[in-house]
Protein backbone atom coordinates (compact mmCIF):
# COMPACT_ATOMS: atom_id res chain seq x y z
CA UNK A 1 0.00 0.00 0.00
CA UNK A 2 1.36 3.74 -0.50
CA UNK A 3 0.68 6.43 1.02
CA UNK A 4 1.71 9.73 0.37
CA UNK A 5 2.36 12.47 2.83
CA UNK A 6 2.48 15.95 2.53
CA UNK A 7 4.18 18.26 5.34
CA UNK A 8 2.18 21.78 5.35
CA UNK A 9 5.27 23.87 6.27
CA UNK A 10 7.68 25.14 4.19
CA UNK A 11 10.07 25.98 7.34
CA UNK A 12 13.26 23.67 7.95
CA UNK A 13 13.15 21.72 11.08
CA UNK A 14 8.84 21.97 10.76
CA UNK A 15 7.47 20.07 13.31
CA UNK A 16 5.20 18.80 10.63
CA UNK A 17 8.02 17.25 8.89
CA UNK A 18 9.00 16.04 11.60
CA UNK A 19 6.02 14.44 12.11
CA UNK A 20 6.03 12.49 9.28
CA UNK A 21 9.44 11.00 9.91
CA UNK A 22 7.47 9.71 12.79
CA UNK A 23 4.93 8.53 10.28
CA UNK A 24 7.22 7.19 8.49
CA UNK A 25 9.22 5.33 11.48
CA UNK A 26 5.75 4.12 12.52
CA UNK A 27 4.08 2.84 9.46
CA UNK A 28 2.73 -0.27 9.47
CA UNK A 29 4.56 -3.78 7.44
CA UNK A 30 3.90 -3.45 3.70
CA UNK A 31 3.26 0.61 4.06
CA UNK A 32 5.40 2.17 1.71
CA UNK A 33 5.32 6.36 2.56
CA UNK A 34 6.67 8.81 -0.21
CA UNK A 35 6.50 12.81 0.50
CA UNK A 36 5.75 15.41 -1.68
CA UNK A 37 7.35 18.91 -0.52
CA UNK A 38 5.06 21.39 -1.89
CA UNK A 39 7.79 24.34 -1.91
CA UNK A 40 7.94 24.51 -5.77
CA UNK A 41 4.22 24.68 -6.61
CA UNK A 42 3.04 27.86 -7.96
CA UNK A 43 0.19 29.81 -6.40
CA UNK A 44 -3.19 28.46 -8.15
CA UNK A 45 -4.28 29.62 -11.47
CA UNK A 46 -7.11 28.23 -13.50
CA UNK A 47 -5.59 29.97 -16.35
CA UNK A 48 -2.25 27.49 -15.33
CA UNK A 49 -4.08 24.88 -14.85
CA UNK A 50 -4.28 23.17 -18.73
CA UNK A 51 -2.80 19.96 -19.92
CA UNK A 52 0.51 21.51 -20.11
CA UNK A 53 0.19 22.33 -16.91
CA UNK A 54 3.35 23.50 -14.42
CA UNK A 55 5.92 20.72 -13.70
CA UNK A 56 5.53 20.44 -9.99
CA UNK A 57 2.00 20.52 -9.99
CA UNK A 58 1.97 17.30 -12.55
CA UNK A 59 4.26 15.75 -10.35
CA UNK A 60 1.99 16.38 -7.41
CA UNK A 61 -1.05 15.15 -9.21
CA UNK A 62 0.80 12.07 -10.73
CA UNK A 63 2.17 11.10 -7.01
CA UNK A 64 -1.49 11.32 -5.68
CA UNK A 65 -3.27 9.21 -8.83
CA UNK A 66 -0.29 6.17 -7.84
CA UNK A 67 -1.30 6.34 -4.15
CA UNK A 68 -4.08 4.57 -2.09
CA UNK A 69 -4.37 7.11 0.52
CA UNK A 70 -3.36 10.73 1.18
CA UNK A 71 -1.77 11.70 5.08
CA UNK A 72 -1.93 15.58 5.43
CA UNK A 73 0.35 16.35 8.37
CA UNK A 74 -0.85 20.31 8.97
CA UNK A 75 0.22 23.66 11.34
CA UNK A 76 -2.42 25.74 11.99
CA UNK A 77 -2.09 29.51 10.95
CA UNK A 78 -4.21 31.75 12.42
CA UNK A 79 -7.03 29.00 13.55
CA UNK A 80 -7.27 27.65 9.94
CA UNK A 81 -5.27 25.80 7.13
CA UNK A 82 -1.85 26.87 6.11
CA UNK A 83 -1.98 28.77 2.35
CA UNK A 84 1.04 27.05 1.16
CA UNK A 85 -0.71 23.40 1.76
CA UNK A 86 -4.13 24.92 0.91
CA UNK A 87 -2.37 26.15 -2.44
CA UNK A 88 -1.12 22.29 -2.86
CA UNK A 89 -4.88 20.81 -2.73
CA UNK A 90 -6.51 23.32 -4.59
CA UNK A 91 -4.45 22.24 -7.36
CA UNK A 92 -4.88 18.65 -6.97
CA UNK A 93 -8.98 18.67 -6.34
CA UNK A 94 -8.74 19.68 -10.23
CA UNK A 95 -9.79 19.27 -13.29
CA UNK A 96 -12.95 19.16 -11.86
CA UNK A 97 -14.57 16.32 -12.93
CA UNK A 98 -11.16 14.08 -13.11
CA UNK A 99 -9.05 15.21 -10.61
CA UNK A 100 -6.89 13.13 -8.64
CA UNK A 101 -7.80 13.58 -5.30
CA UNK A 102 -11.35 13.10 -5.91
CA UNK A 103 -12.29 10.12 -3.65
CA UNK A 104 -8.94 9.68 -2.59
CA UNK A 105 -8.65 8.31 1.21
CA UNK A 106 -7.30 10.95 3.43
CA UNK A 107 -6.21 11.49 7.46
CA UNK A 108 -5.03 14.36 8.91
CA UNK A 109 -2.51 15.08 11.72
CA UNK A 110 -0.76 17.88 12.94
CA UNK A 111 1.95 19.51 15.20
CA UNK A 112 1.94 23.16 16.87
CA UNK A 113 3.48 24.47 19.77
CA UNK A 114 0.49 25.78 20.84
CA UNK A 115 -1.88 24.48 23.58
CA UNK A 116 -4.39 23.33 21.41
CA UNK A 117 -2.15 21.41 18.49
CA UNK A 118 -3.83 21.94 15.50
CA UNK A 119 -7.74 21.39 16.07
CA UNK A 120 -9.19 24.43 14.20
CA UNK A 121 -6.69 23.54 11.31
CA UNK A 122 -7.77 20.23 11.39
CA UNK A 123 -11.70 21.37 11.77
CA UNK A 124 -11.21 23.59 8.86
CA UNK A 125 -9.94 20.73 6.18
CA UNK A 126 -12.97 18.66 6.96
CA UNK A 127 -15.08 20.73 4.67
CA UNK A 128 -12.16 20.83 1.93
CA UNK A 129 -12.27 16.92 1.89
CA UNK A 130 -16.26 16.74 1.66
CA UNK A 131 -16.43 18.77 -1.73
CA UNK A 132 -13.24 16.55 -2.73
CA UNK A 133 -15.55 13.40 -1.81
CA UNK A 134 -12.58 12.25 -0.42
CA UNK A 135 -13.19 9.46 2.82
CA UNK A 136 -11.73 10.92 5.78
CA UNK A 137 -10.30 8.99 9.14
CA UNK A 138 -12.01 10.10 11.58
CA UNK A 139 -10.33 9.28 14.48
CA UNK A 140 -7.91 8.96 16.26
CA UNK A 141 -7.28 12.73 16.14
CA UNK A 142 -3.45 13.40 16.15
CA UNK A 143 -3.00 16.72 17.81
CA UNK A 144 0.57 17.57 18.72
CA UNK A 145 0.59 20.42 21.27
CA UNK A 146 3.17 22.09 22.53
CA UNK A 147 5.31 20.48 19.93
CA UNK A 148 8.79 21.93 20.98
CA UNK A 149 8.81 19.73 24.11
CA UNK A 150 7.80 16.73 21.74
CA UNK A 151 10.44 15.88 19.80
CA UNK A 152 14.38 15.38 20.85
CA UNK A 153 17.45 16.79 19.64
CA UNK A 154 17.56 14.95 16.89
CA UNK A 155 13.99 15.70 15.54
CA UNK A 156 12.54 12.45 17.06
CA UNK A 157 8.98 12.06 18.58
CA UNK A 158 9.67 10.93 21.94
CA UNK A 159 5.98 11.28 23.28
CA UNK A 160 4.63 7.73 23.56
CA UNK A 161 1.02 9.31 23.18
CA UNK A 162 1.40 10.69 19.92
CA UNK A 163 3.04 7.86 18.81
CA UNK A 164 0.44 5.29 19.67
CA UNK A 165 -2.46 7.62 18.08
CA UNK A 166 0.06 7.81 14.88
CA UNK A 167 -0.06 4.13 14.93
CA UNK A 168 -4.26 3.77 15.32
CA UNK A 169 -4.31 6.78 12.76
CA UNK A 170 -2.50 4.48 9.66
CA UNK A 171 -4.46 1.60 11.06
CA UNK A 172 -7.56 3.36 10.02
CA UNK A 173 -6.18 5.06 6.90
CA UNK A 174 -4.79 1.24 5.74
CA UNK A 175 -8.40 -0.12 6.61
CA UNK A 176 -9.98 2.87 5.10
CA UNK A 177 -7.79 2.66 1.54
CA UNK A 178 -8.71 -0.76 1.50
CA UNK A 179 -12.23 -0.11 1.48
CA UNK A 180 -12.01 2.51 -1.28
CA UNK A 181 -9.85 -0.20 -3.39
CA UNK A 182 -12.27 -2.93 -2.94
CA UNK A 183 -15.52 -0.25 -3.89
CA UNK A 184 -13.43 1.04 -7.15
CA UNK A 185 -12.69 -2.89 -8.12
CA UNK A 186 -16.33 -3.65 -7.81
CA UNK A 187 -17.64 -0.16 -9.45
CA UNK A 188 -14.69 -1.15 -12.36
CA UNK A 189 -15.86 -4.85 -13.00
CA UNK A 190 -19.59 -3.85 -12.89
CA UNK A 191 -18.71 -1.11 -15.58
CA UNK A 192 -17.32 -3.53 -17.78
CA UNK A 193 -20.32 -5.81 -17.79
Amino acid sequence: MKILAIPGSLRDGSYNRLLIHAADELAPEGVEINTFEIDDLPLYNQDEDTPDEPEPVGALRQQIREADALLLSTPEYNYSVPGVLKNAIDWASRPYGNAPLTGKPVAIMGASTGMSGTMRAQLAWRPVFLFTDSPMVGKPEVYVAQAGQKFDREGRLIDETARDLIRQLFENLVALAEEANSKKAVEETTSRH
